[in-house]
């Protein structure tokens, strides 16, 4: 049997692992407002997420045909690996993109386990970087493009990271204040129930929006991959079997949930009523969509805080915890930096060993982290449980995880508010 197609699949698995990782990620994105408010039921609404997210992964590849050549330079102009990553079956460019995808997935996963909602988009472009740096230089990253238009990492990575928050606070804090204004001699309960059957619709084209972004970045490196190996040939489309797959990865980590972002977002940042919810998600999913059509592969973390923060803003007297909103633009600062790096030191490793053994054991290595983080997790676990109690900041500073209320204090709060109504 030959060797690389060892590394190949180790490749592809990694990269579906890494998609898992992304729709588990972000849930929240779509569905932490949804289900803060009640409008919709915590497993409820991951369910429906992950079947929005199914159906929008086959819906456009303009962001699937792009992610790579964008910011690496190991494709020549027409999309197809660069001859000199070709020998043996593309195991040098291989062992590129699998180191990428390791650093790209240790980020997620690490921020998961503190419940910081960072950008899946930045960890794999970020691992990709580091890969790509420790494998062939500076020069093998693609930092602007050639003028004629947006690309490289300040086009295609920095530019939408830096504007589409802007533009989604913008919108959400416009579209909060309008809410509010029309609706200001309907009643609070009237209104709260209109709005939360709007969130559900709202919500579920985000999902369908991020659908169409996110999972398709993982189209693209899987494609990327065959094209090394040689096992496909066409630079202007992606195999069927591989959007199937990428679909399924993204739908199914988003039905599981990732809980402690949900919990962040839902709870820690704004405490959020249905008219904010349905703004924040009707301005996420304008800005996803149009990104997508365009090509942008932008994170939705970011243009879904910044939704979020914007009907903080936008609500008067409305509470908007800055501390923990500082908390996530400083991991925002710092993942594709991080991602980098753990992308190159798993290079350095694969290289040092060599060939399809190099490859396995970074796999490994990945295991093990991965493992470790799950584990730890399992501590202080959270889940459609406990993703609505009560936001304690106190806490927060000390664990730097989202605290968990205990099952005596859940029912007394329970019965508290039972009490009240």
């Amino acid at each position: 049997m030959d060797l690389s197609l060892i590394l190949l699949g180790l490749v592809v698995v990694t990269a579906l692992a890494f998609d898992f990782t992304n729709g588990f990620h972000d849930t929240g994105n779509a569905m932490a407002t949804s289900i803060a408010t009640g409008a919709l039921k915590p497993k409820v609404a991951v369910a429906l997420s992950g079947i929005l997210n199914l159906v929008g992964a086959f819906l456009s590849v303009e962001v699937a045909l792009t992610v790579t050549n964008a910011v690496i330079k190991i494709q020549s102009k027409d999309g197809s690996p660069k001859p000199e990553f070709l020998a043996d079956h593309g195991q040098a460019l291989l062992l590129i993109v699998l180191a990428g995808l390791v650093g790209g997935i240790v980020w997620n996963l690490l921020t998961w386990l503190l419940g910081i909602p960072s950008s899946s988009s930045h960890a794999l472009f970020g691992g990709l970087i580091g890969a790509a740096i420790a494998a062939i230089g500076f020069g093998g990253v693609k930092w602007v493009g050639d003028g004629t238009k947006l690309d490289g990492v300040v086009g295609k990575v920095i530019a939408p990271a830096l504007l589409s928050p802007v533009i989604a606070v913008i919108v959400a804090a416009i579209g909060t204040k309008l809410i509010y204004a029309i609706t200001k001699k309907v009643q609070h309960k009237e209104a709260e129930r209109g709005f939360r059957w709007g969130q559900i619709f709202s919500a579920s084209l985000v999902s369908l929006a991020h659908g169409t972004n996110d999972a398709q970045k993982t189209m693209g490196v899987i494609t990327l991959a065959l094209i090394g190996y040689g096992s496909w040939t066409d630079t202007e489309s992606v195999p069927f079997w591989v959007k199937l797959s990428c679909a399924l990865a993204i739908a199914l980590g988003t039905y599981l949930g990732g809980w402690r972002i949900i919990r962040t977002l839902g709870k820690g940042l704004v405490e959020i009523e249905s008219p904010q919810g349905m703004a924040a998600e009707s301005s996420s999913s304008a800005v996803i969509l149009v990104s997508s059509h365009m090509g942008f592969a932008l994170s939705t973390t970011h243009v879904a805080t910044g939704s979020i923060l914007g009907t903080g803003i936008g609500k008067r007297g409305a509470e908007v915890r800055w501390s923990v909103a500082v908390r996530m633009v400083a991991a925002w600062l710092i993942t594709l930096p991080s991602a980098a790096l753990v992308g190159a030191l798993m290079w350095y490793v694969g290289d040092l060993i060599g060939g399809v053994a190099g490859g396995i054991v970074i796999f490994a290595i990945l295991c093990a982290a991965s493992l470790y983080m799950w584990m730890r997790s399992r501590k202080a676990p959270v889940d459609h449980n406990n993703v609505n109690d009560s936001w304690e900041p106190e806490e927060i500073a000390a664990t730097h995880i989202p605290p968990v209320v205990n099952e005596t204090n859940s029912d007394k709060s329970s019965t508290s508010k039972a009490g009240t109504r």
